[in-house]
């Protein structure tokens, strides 16, 4: 064993009565020891960060995990160097070496406990209830009699089943990728659509194919519920799916480094270019308290370059740039506020208005939003809508609220009636024979009426049926298969509560047919190449002609004929007039 150098002067003066035990002791080479130790705190600092990517920030609370993090390192370091768990006569070495680490984090400690008090809600419920303007609005004004070609009939589950489908029918690429959880519903060339990313299957796969980016972005249309694949000539090369410096927020934390960044969605412009819309976050309450949007950083998914946007609507702003989310030229971003921001700040804003305690004891004017939300297509405008309710209430709305995920324009619209759980429940006993589940509502006014409008959905999240029902009167339940025979039911169903809709349903159920029914063409040519598989428990023929690039897909279930085609045949196929791609769906065969 090395012999222990005890220094018996150093550290105390003359006089001094401390005892040997406490004496200060350091270790052989601590000198070189506390190099060394130094620079391995520093080597796993830059490994923390890059891989933390804290923002320099102090309204940040990931910065002071990851510096006392960095301090924690060190100690260790010092203890295990110092090999203090054998010679504990080195205890007060490490101890005396650990100093400044251990003021550092007791720093962190107060800094951010009294960041989370001078924020508390508490003391600061005036400023929490003003995080958000919210102004009276006119239901029938302000909502638009519903274009019933334009109704959403998807929930996002729905659409994503639809894309994991649309998916695995390209053979190229659903052995590499999978549909990514990033998903949107924004207003694309004035059509509800939702925009899926895809992401790379598993780590290995994204060594074969991160060079070339990810090849394709998905969109299903909201209303006619068909699914698309659009392929990129370049490929997107920056996203949340990667893993070193092109993962999205690493990206962007080397370029903007005291931002805070929210959670990104995916978006396109009008001309189908794909972009990453990452919020920039503020604290605007204390040092943690009420988080808000400041304005988003647009990422090209191709290159990795970005603009800055602001939210301000009055010209002032704290981001450097001249862009703000008013400028035409971003009229097509669609979701920088996230639902969650804004329904938070809706029920600071109906909670802590008459102060925090009456939030508590009386209760007096607080209203607070209901279980759930959905998202409404207003002016080319995306808009979350949910219901408001009273404290003391589950059963019953007070009101409703649509908030601009673009601008964060709060409109409060004050109608007493059936909570969206209430509805979702009629509609659902209305057809309780086959099990359907009801999507989460989406409000419309029909005539006037304040209307819940929801798919029914079965087990394998296909859309079966329609249902409305009234928002004042829940027992009003309109049913159908089409959205023109759902809205006959219901304009019966209230007829006989005394209340006649200025509806023409002839009109509308020609409209509905057209928007459900493409026009179709028929594609002739001679049968090169057959392939099938069977999913769900069905067949599927993709069929090449010698005519076209692309494969035409059928049902043996539609086209019993099919199984018995052969190379060499000549056939001719029914498809949509407007269908494309690698892959077109064949409504029958001749």
């Amino acid at each position: 064993m090395d012999p222990i150098n005890v220094d018996f002067t150093k550290g105390r003066k003359s006089g001094d009565d401390k005892p040997v035990s406490d004496v200060y002791i350091p270790p052989k080479n601590h000198i070189k020891k506390i190099i060394i130790n130094l620079i391995l705190t520093a080597v796993f600092a830059a490994g923390a960060y890059y891989f933390m990517i804290p923002a320099f920030n102090l309204k940040a609370i990931e910065i002071y995990m990851y510096i006392g993090l960095v301090c924690l390192v060190y100690m260790g370091l010092t203890a295990l160097t110092s090999k203090v768990a054998m010679h504990p006569e080195y205890t007060p070495y490490v101890k005396r070496r650990s100093r400044v680490p251990v003021i550092i984090i007791g720093i962190l400690v107060v800094i951010c406990g009294l960041g989370y008090l001078v924020g508390a809600q508490l003391f600061r419920a005036n400023s929490y209830s003003h995080l958000i303007t919210v102004e009276e609005g006119n239901f029938a004004e302000d909502v638009a009699e519903i274009d019933f070609s334009s109704v959403p009939r998807l929930d996002s589950s729905s659409a994503n089943s639809l894309a994991v489908r649309t998916l695995g029918d390209l053979s190229d690429m659903v052995s590499q990728f999978v549909v990514s959880n990033y998903s949107t519903q924004i207003n694309y060339k004035n059509t509800p659509v939702r925009v899926y990313s895809l992401a790379y299957g598993d780590i290995f796969k994204w060594l074969k194919n991160t060079k070339d980016g990810l090849p394709a972005y998905i969109i299903v249309d909201m209303t006619t519920q068909k699914s698309e694949i659009v392929r990129l000539e370049s490929g997107m090369k920056y996203s949340p799916s990667e893993y070193l410096n092109h993962y999205l927020l690493r990206h962007l934390r080397f370029k903007l480094p005291t931002y805070i960044f929210g959670e990104p969605t995916f978006e396109i412009d009008e001309e189908g270019k794909p972009y990453w819309i990452v919020p920039i976050l503020d604290k605007k309450i204390g040092l943690f308290g009420g988080t808000d949007v400041i304005g988003a950083a647009v990422v090209n998914s191709i290159d990795g370059s970005y603009e800055l946007v602001s939210t301000s609507l009055t010209g002032e702003t704290k981001l450097p740039t001249n862009n703000f989310v008013t400028d035409e030229q971003w009229q097509w971003l669609d979701r920088i506020y996230s639902a969650e921001i804004l329904d938070a700040q809706y029920n600071y804003y109906g909670k802590l208005s008459n102060g925090f305690i009456n939030s508590l004891i009386g209760q007096q004017g607080v209203k607070i939003t209901s279980s759930g939300y959905n998202y409404l297509a207003l002016n080319d405008d995306v808009y979350m809508y949910t219901g408001v309710t009273s404290i003391s209430s589950d059963q019953s709305i007070i009101g409703f609220v649509l908030l601009n995920q673009r601008t964060k324009e709060t409109k409060y619209y004050s109608i007493s009636g059936a909570l969206e759980n209430t509805a979702m429940t009629s509609a659902q006993g209305a057809v309780q024979q086959y099990k359907y589940n009801a999507t989460f509502p989406l409000l419309l006014n029909i005539s006037g009426e304040p209307t819940y409008f929801m798919a029914l959905k079965d087990s394998s999240e296909l859309v079966k049926m329609y249902a409305m029902v009234n928002v004042k009167q829940s027992t009003v339940v309109g049913i159908g298969a089409s959205l023109a025979e759902c809205t006959e039911d219901y304009a019966n169903q209230l007829q006989r509560n005394g209340i006649n809709l200025d509806i023409d349903i002839d009109s509308m159920s020609e409209e509905d047919s057209t928007s459900q029914e493409a026009k179709l063409a028929e594609v002739s040519g001679v049968v090169t190449e057959i392939r099938s598989v069977v999913t769900g428990g069905e067949t599927y023929f993709y069929i090449k002609l010698n005519s076209s690039e692309s494969f035409y897909k059928l049902s043996a279930a539609n086209a019993e004929k099919v199984v018995i085609l052969n190379v060499g045949d000549t056939v001719t196929f029914s498809v949509d007039a407007d269908a494309s791609g690698e892959i077109i769906e064949a409504k029958s065969m001749k």
